[in-house]
Parts: structure tokens; C-alpha cells; sequence
């Protein structure tokens, strides 16, 4: 029987945490800044353009005008769909191992003293890393999610399996790392319960508010999986 629902519930349990909130909080607000630069920076850029000699040549300002606006919101739109799961876990990675600890004090004592906070620089490696899987993963589906465009829900459900294998991964690696004395590879929750975890943060980012919360939600929950897997195996020794 999967541990995820138990998981889940308990992370959601802990949002009255002050720690926890706090995470929230920045890693939110971190997010939307990362995008409103990005959407600042793209109308500058389409500014430019518009007010190039060769561009007013090839459309008068009547038509020039309106088509980069109607450019900038596509843009801006598909690029926060399709690059939001990313951020968001890129950013959270940066503030994981308050999360983490803050589920190890209330839970697992007795592995919150064992754990090895990750240093700056590996968190810095550890989002790099996990940035570039899930942009080359989604890249790589898209070619798939093309042929599938007639049937309507087969690309959302091509992006859903890839990105279901990655936040899982990465969702429970936040709190493995601090743990897996230089095994990194060696993550103990199953590829399965990794898969359906990652399913439920990527079902929950797709909903309004609520996916703001989701890569908290995902951290809380794969520490869950992670240290109860520790947790029975120390028993077990």
C-alpha cells in the first residue's frame, strides 16, 4: 500500500508551522519575481523591436502596435505554463533544508540530529542540476505531445508522466541528500510511491493558489517517504 496519501496529508498538516510559512512565503515571492522580471525584460525586448526601422517597414504601427502586445501575452502566458513547475522547484531548492528540518524537529527527531545540512554551493549544483532534467525532459516530450495534439489530453498526459518522474525524484531528494552520507544514487522510497508523489505536486500545480503551495507540499511529502523508509530500517537493524 502507498504512503503517499499519508504523506500528503501530513505535509499539509504542517502549514501552520511558522518555518514552513516562511519557505512558502519566499519561495512564492521569489518566483513571481523570477517571472515578472522575465515578462519586464520580454516587453522591453519586443519594444525594441517594434521601434526597429525594418520592423515599422515590414508592419505599419496599426498592426505593429497591437501584434506585439498579443505576442507578449502568448509568450508570457505559455512561458509561465510551461516553465513554472521548473522555477518554482528550482527556487524551492534553495530554501529545501528548512523545510526538511522543519519536518525532521516535529517528526523525526532522532534522524534531525544525524542530518548534514547541504551547504550553498551544493545547493546551487543540486538546482542546476535539477533545473536542467526538467527543462531537457520536457524538450524532449515535446515531439511526442505534437503527435499526440489531436487527441486532446494526450500531450497533457505525456507532460504529466515526465513530470511526475521528475518532481518525484527531486521532492524527495531535498531530504535524502541530507542523509545519504555521499549515496546520492541510493534513494529508499520506490520508483512507484517517487512517481505518484511527483503525479499529486504536478496535479496540484496545475491548480490556481494552490500550486503556489504545491513544491512546499512536495518537499514536506517526500521527506515523509524518505525518513520513514530510515526510520524502518533502523528499527529493522
Amino acid at each position: 500500500m502507498s504512503h503517499v496519501p499519508a504523506a500528503v496529508t501530513k505535509a499539509f498538516g504542517q502549514l501552520g508551522d511558522r518555518a514552513v510559512r516562511r519557505v512558502a512565503a519566499k519561495s512564492i515571492a521569489v518566483t513571481m519575481a523570477v517571472f515578472a522580471g522575465a515578462g519586464v525584460g520580454l516587453w522591453f525586448g519586443l519594444e525594441l523591436l517594434r521601434q526597429s526601422a525594418w520592423f515599422a517597414a515590414l508592419l505599419p504601427p496599426s498592426i505593429g502596435g497591437p501584434l506585439i502586445i498579443v505576442v507578449w501575452l502568448a509568450v508570457t502566458l505559455v512561458g509561465f505554463w510551461l516553465l513554472f513547475r521548473a522555477v518554482a522547484l528550482t527556487v524551492l531548492q534553495f530554501f529545501a533544508d528548512e523545510v526538511v528540518a522543519a519536518v525532521e524537529a516535529r517528526h523525526y527527531p532522532a534522524l534531525a540530529k544525524t542530518a548534514q545540512p547541504l551547504p550553498l554551493t551544493r545547493e546551487v549544483a543540486v538546482a542546476s542540476r535539477g533545473l536542467l532534467r526538467m527543462l531537457g525532459y520536457n524538450l524532449l516530450a515535446l515531439p511526442l505531445a505534437a503527435v499526440l495534439l489531436f487527441t486532446a489530453v494526450g500531450p497533457g498526459l505525456v507532460f504529466l508522466a515526465v513530470n511526475a518522474v521528475l518532481l518525484g525524484r527531486e521532492c524527495t531528494d531535498m531530504a535524502w541528500l541530507r542523509h545519504c552520507r555521499g549515496a546520492e544514487k541510493a534513494n529508499p522510497v520506490p520508483f512507484a510511491e517517487r512517481v505518484l508523489l511527483g503525479a499529486v505536486v504536478a496535479g496540484m500545480m496545475l491548480v490556481p493558489v494552490l500550486g503556489l503551495i504545491a513544491p512546499v507540499i512536495g518537499a514536506a511529502a517526500g521527506t515523509h517517504l524518505v525518513l520513514r523508509r530510515l526510520t524502518c530500517e533502523a528499527s529493522a537493524a
